[in-house]
């Protein structure tokens, strides 16, 4: 079968494009604009892709089904032209997953506002080394498995569940047609303000998603989390809490870090079940383990008693590298350490750079933030994400991506963020050009004296920042 992806350069919509071509379809796909790491990935997987939309092209290229990334909206060439002659037919990629992959699997969904990423590559990490051939669709670019996307021989599939909507033609949260037998939930937060009113109408799609859980599955929650707890009314599965609270069935014990990684203990009802140091960073990882770990031991043989989860081997822990552009390092020195990390939301880069504050403690935080997603660049978390940036030293507010499609009222007010942060004696900086941030980043690194302390910069952006990190890399390496 020939596929083309409508809107390819997506992380999911990519690692599915290569995961088809794997299984033998013939398979291609468009999108308006692609840069690393999915260019480089979908090079390096020799699969065909067009940058720009061309409908006349799509057409001579007649392929037997279109799939269509969520990115994608109404008056988009070819979606015009596939709608005006029905020649074609399309769906949306959740659906591809549920009626392709999931319906002979048994589907361990990872969902939540922060860590899904991390969390399922865990999960299908921990399934791989304990020899049960997993197969798993992660929307990244996970550092210890061979691709985000592998359709594997064994029973379990474990993919990533995102709350967004599914396409502009189904409005349902994605993870909606995932078929679950295990959910896993890292936590709950207002996001997506385009398209979710409030928590409440957030908390009420997965409400819905636990809702098809079968009565021979399981839900994995983090049992710290206030949000979720309003949700847990459930008596048609096991319900089974991970956190550090006492109340939770798999605790988190012990937790230190220094710049060399983490270590913690996971308890399971009283018994020592794992003895974890690892190279990933902040107590929210070891959740993101501790959730994966209890997800990837009831998704095995074992799940009919979850009180043997403690015979799954969580030795491959220590290995496990992370995933791409989460807290990355992309320059070392000894005066100067350059991270990046996908980070939009208030709460993660808050909860990033506490940890990086406690970490690296000689080191002053130049933090460099580009609001690109709907969220980050709207004014939903104005204050929040004021709190946010007090765990650093300096701030660089890049320019607002596309602010032109949002009405004044309603967009992050990056001035009165500075404003706020240099009356607390944290130096604060917008720029409406993001090679402007740079060049400031550069004066500001140069005019280093002997004396300051050591310096890390964190990008946080879930873009590319203009490129502006590559050239910096680039005149630190020269």
């Amino acid at each position: 079968m020939k596929i083309y992806f409508l809107g390819i350069g997506g992380t999911a919509m990519g690692n599915a494009a290569i995961m088809f071509k794997g299984l033998g379809h013939s398979v291609l796909g468009a999108d308006e604009l692609l840069y690393p790491p999915m260019s480089n990935i979908l090079e390096d997987a020799q699969l065909e892709y067009y940058e720009g939309y061309d409908a006349e092209r799509l057409a001579k290229l007649a392929p037997d089904l279109v799939i269509v990334g969520n990115a994608i909206s109404r008056g988009n060439v070819e979606v015009e032209w596939l709608l005006n002659t029905q020649s074609i037919r399309l769906i949306s990629l959740p659906q591809l997953l549920s009626e392709f992959v999931l319906k002979e699997r048994k589907p361990v969904v990872i969902s939540g506002t922060h860590g899904k990423t991390t969390t399922a590559s865990i999960v299908a990490y921990l399934l791989k080394h304990n020899n049960l051939s997993p197969g798993w669709f992660i929307g990244g670019a996970p550092k210890s498995l061979p691709s985000g996307a592998v359709i594997g021989s064994g029973d379990s599939f474990v993919i990533e569940g995102d709350e967004y909507d599914t396409a502009f033609f189904d409005k349902r949260s994605k993870f909606i047609h995932y078929r679950p037998l295990i959910v896993a939930v890292n936590n709950i937060e207002m996001d997506h303000a385009d398209i979710f009113r409030d928590l409440k109408d957030i908390q009420r799609s997965f409400e819905h998603l636990f809702r098809i859980i079968p009565s021979n599955g399981f839900l994995v929650v983090n049992g710290d989390d206030p949000n979720i707890e309003p949700l847990l009314e459930i008596d048609w599965c096991k319900v089974l809490k991970v956190g550090t609270g006492i109340t939770n069935d798999l605790r988190i014990e012990s937790f230190k870090e220094d710049a060399d990684g983490s270590s913690f203990n996971l308890i399971y009802k009283g018994e020592l079940w794992a003895e974890v140091r690892w190279s990933l960073h902040g107590l929210y990882n070891a959740r993101n383990a501790a959730i994966a770990a209890f997800s990837a031991a009831l998704s095995t043989a074992l799940s009919s008693d979850p009180n043997q989860v403690i015979r799954f081997d969580l030795g491959s822990l220590k290995d496990f590298k992370g995933v791409t552009r989460r807290q990355e390092e992309l320059f070392k020195s000894e005066e100067l350490l350059v991270l990046e990390d996908f980070a939009h939301h208030p709460t993660a880069i808050e909860h990033i750079l506490r940890s990086m504050h406690s970490v690296y403690p000689e080191h002053e935080i130049i933090t460099c933030f580009e609001p690109r997603s709907n969220t980050a660049k709207s004014g939903l978390f104005q204050d929040a994400f004021t709190e946010s940036f007090k765990q650093s030293s300096e701030l660089l507010i890049g320019r607002l991506h596309r602010s032109s499609l949002l009405k004044d009222e309603s967009k992050l007010d990056r001035a009165r963020i500075c404003s706020q942060l240099n009356a607390l004696g944290i130096h604060a900086s917008a720029y409406d050009c993001n090679d402007q941030l740079l060049s400031a980043l550069i004066n500001r690194l140069n005019g280093n004296s002997a004396e300051r302390k050591k310096s890390l910069v964190i990008f946080f952006t879930n873009g590319s920042f203009d490129g502006i990190m590559e050239k910096l890399i680039l005149k630190l390496s020269e």
